[in-house]
């Protein structure tokens, strides 16, 4: 490609810092992020065009305006995605979009056409033209979940990880982003949080960082959402503010808490409500400039805390219901008077059968029947069961066996409550609309993956994340229930290939003898 592109009027002059980042991210990927395609050929086979030969060079790539892409359908936020790309046998390039976000998707696409030339690197090549591409979203929510509280992730690795999302066209990045152990987000309105929350005081977020990443991934076309877990996983509020939560740091967590340490919010308390007030006020009126979407989290409650709790004192669902709807319509107050669009964990519609507003997102997490569930209710859902899309399982447990207790659970093969591992080839196979019945899917918004950091920190990120947050991807992009097979393995090593390049230490896809000997790895 050549240093020229060429747009319609109707998309300038505001987007032209956004189209143009993106078309010098697509130039760096071809000309600077060398990948010469070694392992996918056999041993000295030729696979590379003669650099001595003329051949025709692509010096402007037109981007047309239209009102739709032939030949793909949607509904209407998935067809702002979809492109067409043309590049013909004289080299020209045409792109076709509906929005800019399709740009984005047809100038990856054509810098995952082009390789690196092994005798001069400062060529590039395609051996796919001419080529027709009419592409489109399966889905219209393509994330990934993130946990950067329960070990140290910094903005700069968040930044990382957007850049490999956006090479996969995943588009929403949920950053669960505080946990019973650690609240590492500066909250100006309330800078003891993250002073007493935070495990020490360079292991913040603080607001510039939060803003940094937001843009960043807007300008990646990824909108960046915050998850604030409440009322339970909330301990590490307590150590600002140590009347606002019960059963906090109890010895016996186990009895009070899913994992350690024990500790939720209050729920019948004024303190708790103007504290909430406080705190979705303050990340409310930053972050919604950068989209539409808050988490509020709400699963794994436990009852027997509220039995410590002073203005509750009772562990009975009868007693605690209609507190936590209180609780949670507190929160949608809040949410809807700066008209962003709430998520929850399935719990708070399945298990507590809440009312919650029909603008709601219902985030499932177990197994299929749950998506099923919450879609018959007529909400909209994201799926990711964790039999297949959680990324931390199969590393073992975060707890040690108690030499004491003979009835600890913690004992070998010392497997965690998720196991297996999730392998790429499991997160591939996963098929979302098991069980849905076809009536119901268009309240599928689409899905996310996974990852819970109790296990995975700066250092091991990218490769509890790559490739298999890509096989996820085509997941949510091309659809589920696809074949699994060879090409597919191929096509996820190249990714895993280009990943590589971009400075994503991701892991591996097949062995190397495999991908140079296409056919022989079969059985």
């Amino acid at each position: 490609p050549g240093s020229d592109i060429q747009v319609p009027l109707s998309l300038q002059p505001a987007e032209d810092l956004f189209r143009l980042d993106a078309f010098e991210r697509m130039k760096n990927a071809i000309f600077n992020q060398t990948f010469i395609p070694w392992k996918f050929h056999p041993r000295n086979a030729t696979f590379e065009p003669d650099p001595n030969d003329s051949a025709p060079v692509i010096d402007t790539i037109v981007v047309e305006e239209v009102s739709s892409i032939e030949g793909v359908v949607g509904n209407s936020k998935e067809l702002l995605e979809a492109y067409s790309l043309h590049i013909s046998d004289s080299a020209e390039a045409t792109i076709k979009i509906t929005h800019l976000h399709g740009l984005l998707h047809a100038l990856e696409t054509i810098s995952q056409l082009f390789y690196s030339h092994s005798k001069d690197l400062r060529r590039a090549y395609t051996p796919f033209a001419p080529v027709a591409i009419f592409d489109g979203p399966s889905f219209e929510h393509r994330g990934l979940n993130l946990d950067i509280s329960r070990n140290w992730i910094p903005p700069e690795d968040v930044k990382r990880t957007i850049s490999a999302m956006a090479a996969c066209k995943l588009n929403r990045l949920h950053l669960h982003a505080a946990d019973a152990q650690s609240w590492p987000l500066e909250i100006p309105s309330l800078p003891e949080l993250a002073d007493k929350g935070a495990y020490s005081s360079f292991q913040t977020w603080t607001a510039p960082d939060l803003e940094g990443v937001q843009q960043y991934g807007k300008m990646h076309g990824i909108e960046v959402y915050l998850e604030i877990d409440m009322p339970g996983h909330t301990t590490a509020i307590g150590r600002a503010f140590p009347e606002l939560t019960t059963a906090a740091n109890e010895e016996d967590w186990s009895e009070y808490a899913f994992q350690p340490p024990s500790g939720q919010l209050r729920l019948n308390s004024t303190n708790v409500t103007a504290f909430v007030s406080t705190v979705l006020g303050d990340l409310l009126r930053r972050t919604s400039r950068f989209g539409h979407l808050f988490h509020f989290g709400g699963d794994e409650l436990n009852l027997k805390a509220y039995e410590l709790d002073p203005t509750v004192k009772s562990s009975s669902a009868h007693v605690i219901r209609p507190l936590l709807q209180s609780f949670v319509d507190h929160e949608m107050s809040i949410a809807a008077s700066r008209s962003m669009t709430p998520i929850v964990w399935e719990e708070m519609l399945l298990d507590w059968n809440l009312t919650l507003p029909l603008s709601t997102i219902v985030q499932t997490w177990r197994p299929t029947d749950a998506l099923a569930a919450v879609l018959a209710k007529g909400y909209r859902a994201l799926f990711g069961s964790n039999r297949h899309w959680y990324l931390d399982c199969g590393l073992g447990f975060h707890v040690d066996p108690d030499p004491s207790n003979p009835q600890s659970p913690i004992k070998p093969p010392f497997l965690d409550t998720c196991s297996p591992y999730k392998n790429w080839r499991e997160i591939y196979s996963y098929n979302p609309f098991d069980g849905v019945e076809d009536s119901l899917r268009h309240l599928v918004l689409g899905g996310e993956l996974h990852l819970w950091s109790e296990l995975t920190d700066s250092i091991t990120l990218d490769g509890m994340l790559w490739p298999r947050v890509a096989a996820g991807a085509e997941v949510m992009w091309s659809g589920g229930g696809k074949v699994l097979d060879e090409e597919t393995t191929r096509r996820l090593a190249e990714m895993r290939e280009r990943l590589i390049v971009q400075g994503v230490r991701a892991g591996m896809v097949q062995m190397e003898f495999c991908l140079r000997n296409k056919g022989s790895c079969k059985l």
